[in-house]
């Protein structure tokens, strides 16, 4: 009987190791998935993007997290973040899985991570400010820290740049970015997009209209600026160099309405023409200081690519119909710009 008992109690002793046995795996393989595989699921079943900011605390963070997310297990939640030691989350642009384990979660937060997102900017922002507004509004940057650098001689000079040129940096396009980049991280990506789009046969082609790539974008920004009517850049930038090779004055009114600021004047008259700036090119030979708005790549290859020819003057069509009249003699110019001058009137536009 003695014996009996004693096997009975062997095996329920063994019984109870293998059930604590089999709870303890069980725990640990919880453990190991909520860590690894799956703590949080998407209420939605979508992927869910967030942008966390420098002040938010950890606490802050996951509240916000768990606004479009199930947590599998607050507990282990806890203590993986204290094992892993997730202090402070690091600010940045971040999109997560429908399902994620902590580990990947916590690693993403406290080494920063982050997610690309889509950086663009057009041919429409014509000063600093402007571009940097636009800047501020897509990544976690301040508008006036962007536009000082670009009014600061030594920092533009890094760049082989000066103030009245540090636009054509940015050339127009979409690029995937880091949200949280600081200034400085953000020149240098803009300046390593610039260099790549220089190659050695577009400075060759500048070098053979003995421009610089300064003097490109700025003749490009002019070009931009008259016309919507891509097909007739070439054919512009031609007369523009023309006047410029021949010393006359290139008298693009672009230049008098950004000499004043007015971006919303639609009519130049004679008045601003005497408007004291570097940038009035009705009053100063040559090119302006500078580009007078950000400028496409496509117009810069146009100005590259632009023929000879023996155009000296253009006109906006008298028809309105958006194109230019362009004409090789003063008096032929003449002509055109009294019938598109009776035109304006009778539109009544001022």
């Amino acid at each position: 009987m003695r014996d009996f008992l004693v096997e009975r109690m062997k095996k329920g002793f063994i019984f109870l190791v293998f059930i604590l046995f089999i709870g303890l795996g069980g725990v640990l393989v919880n453990r190991y998935y909520r860590l690894n595989y799956c703590n949080f699921t998407s209420k939605d079943g979508e992927d869910h993007a967030y942008y966390f900011y420098p002040d938010m605390t950890t606490d802050s963070v996951m509240a916000l997290i768990e606004n479009d997310y199930e947590v599998g297990s607050v507990l282990q939640r806890g203590r993986h973040i204290r094992k892993m030691e997730l202090k402070k989350v690091e600010p940045g642009y971040y999109k997560f899985p429908a399902k994620m384990g902590d580990k990947v979660l916590i690693r993403r937060l406290k080494l920063g991570e982050e997610t690309p997102v889509k950086l663009s900017f057009t041919h429409y922002l014509r000063t600093p400010e402007q571009l940097a507004g636009h800047i501020s509004k897509q990544l976690l940057l301040d508008s006036a820290d962007i536009a000082s650098r670009m009014y600061d001689a030594a920092f533009m000079a890094t760049y082989g740049l000066k103030p009245e040129t540090a636009i054509t940096l940015f050339l127009p396009d979409t690029y995937e970015v880091y949200w949280s980049m600081t200034a400085d991280q953000f020149f240098a990506r803009m300046a390593k997009e610039y260099k790549r789009f220089w190659t050695d046969e577009r400075k060759s082609k500048a070098a053979a209209k003995k421009m610089s790539q300064s003097e490109v974008a700025t003749l490009a920004s002019i070009v931009e600026s008259e016309t919507n009517k891509q097909e007739e850049y070439p054919t512009i930038a031609s007369i523009y160099l023309n006047r410029i090779r021949l010393g006359i004055p290139m008298q693009a009114c672009p230049t008098v309405i950004f000499a004043q600021r007015d971006f919303n004047k639609r009519r130049v008259l004679k008045k601003d023409l005497e408007f004291d700036s570097p940038y009035n090119t009705y009053k100063h030979r040559g090119l302006p200081p500078g580009p007078i708005r950000c400028t496409r790549k496509s117009t810069i290859d146009a100005v590259l690519d632009a023929p000879r020819t023996d155009y000296l003057y253009m006109c906006a069509n008298p028809d309105f119909s958006g194109t230019h009249v362009f004409t090789k003699s003063l008096r032929e110019h003449q002509r055109v710009a009294a019938q598109y001058q009776r035109e304006l009137n009778k539109r009544h536009v001022r």
